[in-house]
């Protein structure tokens, strides 16, 4: 069953901007819609989200995949389920 989440993403680290991308690229068919704010606040940071409606493992995937690059933090939000 697939599941609705934005994925917040800060890139404090431009040099992972490409594997990013890769990743993007990799998971394009779950991938709903992109939002970018480039160099955000006094620090530089570039602000990502985008949301995604896959199944929990493939959004837990994604999010890990980008948490795990250098310079570069994640963090997931779920929809609540309708209950049936």
């Amino acid at each position: 069953m697939n599941r609705t989440a934005l994925i917040g993403i800060m890139v404090q680290d431009k040099a992972s901007s490409a594997e990013i991308n890769k990743i993007f690229s990799q998971y394009n068919q779950y991938i709903i819609g992109r939002m970018g704010v480039p160099n955000a606040g006094e620090e530089n940071l570039n602000v990502i989200s985008i949301v995604i409606n896959a199944p929990a493992d493939i959004i837990s995937t994604v999010s890990g995949k980008l948490g795990q690059l250098k310079g570069v933090s994640s963090k997931t939000i779920y929809a609540k389920q309708k209950e049936e």
